[in-house]
C-alpha cells in the first residue's frame, strides 16, 4: 500500500531561472535571423512563449503538496560540477555554453534557447539526478524521482536539442558507474519523444542499455528505428519501440512485458534510470495513454528494480506540456514507487459497452 516504501522527490527552485522570453532581446546573430524568419513564416512570432517554461514543475511541486502521498519526501538539490557534466559533454561544449552565461540566445534552430539564469537551472538539474542516484545507493530511500528543467535527453555530448540543455539522466548513469563501480546502467525512456541524445551517447558502451519507447518518425526528432540496435560494441543494447500515433496504454504496456522485461532478464542491470517523459498521454496530442497507463508503466518498472537492481530506481523528469496533466501523471508515478499498486489497464469504453448492452439486452427480452 501507498507508504510501504520511501521516495525522495528532489525539487529545487533554481531550476526556475531557465525562462527564454520572446520578447526579450537575443544575441543576435545567424541564429536569431533565422529562427524569427521561421517564426514570421508561422504568423506566431509576436504570441510565441517558450514551451518549456516554469509553470511545468510548479504544477507537479503544487499537486504533491495539495494531495502529499505517504513516504514520500521532498528535499532541494545540487549543482553538477563541470567533471560531473565532462563525463558525457565535451569540454568545448561546456566552455560555449558558460560564455552564455547571463545571456539569452538562441541554440538550435527548433527554438532551443538559453536565458541569464539557463546554465544554473541546467546544473541543478543535472546535479539533482546525480544526488538521486547517491541517494538510492547509499540506502537513504529506496527510489527516487527529481522534478527537474530543463529536461535533457535530446541532449548529446556535443549539442543542445529539444528544450535540453545536459542530458540529466545520461549525466548521472555515468556517475553511478564512476562513483559506484557497477558495471551494468539501464535507462528506460517513456517519453513520446525519442530520446535521441540519450542513444548517441551510449551507442556503442555495451554497459549501458538503453530501451526506448517513442511515437515514430517523423515525429520529432525523427529517430529511433526498429533498427537502431546500438553501434560497435554496443550492438544489441539499443532497443527501439516506435509506435503509431494512436498506440495507447494497452500497446505500450504490452511492449514492457513483451520486450523490456526479456531483455532486462538478459542484461541483468544494477541500477534502473528513467527518462519519465509525461507526454504519451492523450492530452497531449502525441500518443494515446492514460493516468492508469503510467501507473503500470511504473509498477512493470519498479518490479523490475525489485528484482534486478535491490530496488534502486531513479526516475528524473523529461517531457510534458500541459502543467495539469504532467503533474498528474507524475503524481500516479509517485504513488506506485511509494507502494501502491499499479493499476490495471484496459482498452476504454470496452466495460461500459458490456454494462450497456446488459441493460438493453433485458429491455428486448422483457418485450418478448
Amino acid at each position: 500500500m501507498v507508504g510501504d516504501r520511501d521516495v525522495l522527490v528532489i525539487y529545487d527552485e533554481r531550476v526556475l531561472s531557465h525562462r527564454p522570453e520572446a520578447e526579450e532581446e537575443f544575441l543576435p546573430g545567424r541564429m536569431d535571423k533565422r529562427i524569427r524568419g521561421i517564426l514570421d513564416g508561422l504568423g506566431v512570432e509576436a504570441k510565441w512563449s517558450y514551451p518549456e517554461h516554469p509553470g511545468r514543475v510548479i504544477a507537479v511541486r503544487e499537486l504533491l503538496e495539495a494531495e502529499p502521498i505517504a513516504g514520500v519526501r521532498i528535499t532541494t538539490g545540487q549543482p553538477a560540477t563541470r567533471e560531473q557534466l565532462s563525463r558525457v559533454h565535451t569540454t568545448s561544449y561546456l566552455e560555449n555554453l558558460h560564455e552564455l552565461e547571463g545571456k539569452q540566445a538562441w541554440l538550435d534552430v527548433d527554438t532551443t534557447a538559453v536565458s541569464a539564469g539557463s546554465l544554473e537551472a541546467a546544473e541543478v538539474a543535472a546535479g539533482s539526478t546525480i544526488a538521486a542516484v547517491d541517494a538510492v545507493f547509499e540506502k537513504k530511500v529506496q527510489s527516487a524521482f527529481v522534478i527537474c528543467r530543463p529536461p535533457g535527453h535530446h541532449a548529446n555530448a556535443v549539442r543542445a536539442r529539444g528544450f535540453c540543455l545536459f542530458n540529466n539522466i545520461a549525466v548521472a548513469a555515468a556517475h553511478a558507474q564512476f562513483q559506484w563501480d557497477i558495471e551494468r546502467v539501464l535507462i528506460i525512456d517513456w517519453d513520446a519523444h525519442h530520446g535521441n541524445g540519450t542513444q548517441d551517447i551510449f551507442d556503442a558502451d555495451p554497459s549501458v542499455m538503453f530501451f526506448d519507447t517513442h511515437r515514430a518518425a517523423p515525429f520529432y526528432p525523427g529517430t529511433g528505428d526498429m533498427e537502431e540496435i546500438g553501434e560497435g560494441l554496443g550492438e544489441g543494447t539499443t532497443v527501439n519501440v516506435p509506435l503509431p500515433e494512436d498506440a495507447g496504454d494497452l500497446a505500450i504496456i504490452n511492449a514492457f512485458e513483451n520486450i523490456l522485461v526479456p531483455a532486462v532478464e538478459w542484461f541483468k542491470p544494477e541500477l534502473i534510470l528513467v527518462s519519465a517523459g509525461m507526454d504519451a498521454h492523450r492530452t497531449e496530442l502525441c500518443l494515446n495513454m492514460s493516468y492508469d497507463g503510467y501507473s503500470a508503466m511504473a509498477g512493470i518498472v519498479q518490479r523490475l528494480a525489485d528484482q534486478y537492481c535491490d530496488g534502486r530506481l531513479v526516475m528524473a523528469l523529461e517531457g510534458g506540456y500541459n502543467p495539469d496533466t504532467l503533474a498528474r501523471c507524475t503524481h500516479r508515478v509517485l504513488e506506485v514507487m511509494a507502494g501502491a499498486a499499479p493499476a490495471t489497464v484496459r482498452e476504454p469504453g470496452v466495460e461500459e459497452v458490456a454494462e450497456i448492452a446488459e441493460f438493453h439486452r433485458s429491455a428486448f427480452a422483457e418485450m418478448e
